[in-house]
């Protein structure tokens, strides 16, 4: 008889395996089977919340993950960026947002905000649902990492960051500032409610979303522009992905990630 080998990390996953792979229909399957079931009912199921879980379990490649925020009802796929090998401590990022090519639209409305889009593989955006539930359950830290179209890279560390709730306008909270030489741009968003085309909840006598072709923590109406419309570098002033503070308002950049992780995890700039 031919067994196949399969590295799981919890014992509902081999009854998941051993029943795709037909090993039940063997007499030898069947009472595996029942010797599992009961030890699997009383075993907890692995329901990762971000990416520091799955990197804590084992899973310490780069790549595409489910977590689930909310929890088992709210499974969500992510990008993962478990860091180098030889840095461990460089990892366990769960990547929030992420622009690198122009490919997703992110001129949307407030209730594709709400939920997320775009595909976790490419350019996408979590959601601010999603963004909520992560930041309630556990303490966060920010990195956005950036990137122009002639090689620089630059980043930004906040040592706390996490959004409120919907009734209360998905406020952004950041603090504990590290520059990179990104310089502090998104620090004037702290503290503002996040706004479409569709939900104005800026402080601006008309619609920053409208005006500038995104969807963000508007005020008056912005320093960053990170959702803002893909101009492959120089732009009309405010319209593109802006960070002022490092390439101003005309220029747009060519890449730029939001991922955050647990605050228990040591900091690798």
């Amino acid at each position: 008889m031919h067994f196949t080998v399969f590295f799981t990390k919890t014992l509902s996953e081999k009854i998941f395996l051993v029943l795709t792979a037909g090993f039940v229909f063997s007499l030898q399957g069947f009472i595996v089977l029942l010797l599992l079931i009961p030890v699997a009912v009383c075993s907890p199921v692995f329901l990762p919340v971000d990416c520091t879980d799955l990197y804590n379990r084992g899973f310490g490649q780069s790549g595409v993950y489910t977590i689930y925020p909310g929890g088992p009802v709210s499974p969500v796929q992510v990008y993962c960026d478990m860091g180098c090998q030889d840095e461990p401590d460089s990892g366990k990022w769960t990547v929030v947002q992420r622009r690198k090519d122009g490919t997703v639209n992110f001129y949307r409305g407030w209730d594709q905000y709400r939920t997320g889009f775009g595909q976790a593989s490419g350019e996408y955006w979590l959601g601010l649902e999603n963004i909520h539930l992560l930041t309630l359950r556990k303490s966060y830290q920010l990195r956005v990492e950036m990137e122009d179209f002639e090689g620089g890279k630059t980043f930004v560390h906040y040592s706390t960051f996490s959004v409120g709730p919907e009734l209360e306008g998905y406020k952004l909270s950041l603090s504990g500032f590290t520059d990179g030489g990104g310089g502090a741009s998104l620090s004037a968003h702290n503290g503002l409610k996040f706004s479409t085309f569709d939900k104005d909840q800026d402080t601006h006598s008309k619609n920053c979303a409208m005006l500038y072709l995104g969807g963000w923590w508007y005020g008056e109406c912005h320093a960053v522009n990170a959702n803002g419309l893909y101009s492959w570098g120089s732009s009309t002033f405010g319209i593109g992905i802006n960070w002022e503070s490092w390439k101003g308002y005309e220029y747009s950049l060519k890449a730029i990630t939001m991922k955050i992780r647990a605050s228990d995890s040591n900091v690798s700039n």
